[in-house]
């Protein structure tokens, strides 16, 4: 693993098109496969879906792209939100599949849980499926197993 000068930076309503490129790449969203594997995400849902994430006056949602500084391309995504349902901050990292194992899901994940403290946020969880391999890098970067079901792992990280 190399280390990666990473910044996470706020896209444009037009700069949309590379989270469609995430969501719609099939290596990138096998991760996803119990649920459908890649997700549409087109043209007339950006409008709202940025109104809600990057523009949401409650705070409740935190959403950036993973920049690499040094190539000047961007490599993922990351963001974290409130789910009220649970009364938790839920948080995700996608990196793209052929810039997985490079270094970038262990300093992002980093990165989102400093912001998440910025902002007064004392834990991030997420559920994780059982056959997911980014299990082992949220281990790694801190989070802890809180339990398992059938389907995922939960795992949180005090902040």
């Amino acid at each position: 693993m190399t280390a990666k000068h990473i910044r996470l930076i706020e896209p444009s309503p037009e700069d949309l098109s590379f989270r469609r490129v995430l969501l719609m790449d099939e290596a990138t969203m096998s991760y996803n496969h119990a649920y459908g594997g890649t997700i549409p995400f087109e043209k007339d849902q950006w409008q709202k879906w940025y109104e809600k994430w990057l523009r949401d006056p409650s705070q409740q949602h935190f959403y950036r792209y993973v920049l690499d500084k040094d190539r000047n391309v961007c490599v993922g995504e990351a963001a974290y939100r409130y789910e009220a349902e649970r009364g938790i901050w839920l948080i995700h990292v996608l990196i793209k599949a052929d810039e997985r194992n490079k270094g970038y899901g262990t300093q992002t994940l980093d990165l989102l849980c400093k912001q998440a403290k910025k902002q007064g946020i004392t834990a991030l969880y997420d559920d994780i499926a059982l056959d997911n391999p980014s299990l082992a890098l949220f281990l790694k970067a801190g989070f802890e197993e809180q339990y398992r079901t059938d389907a995922f792992v939960m795992v949180r990280k005090l902040l």
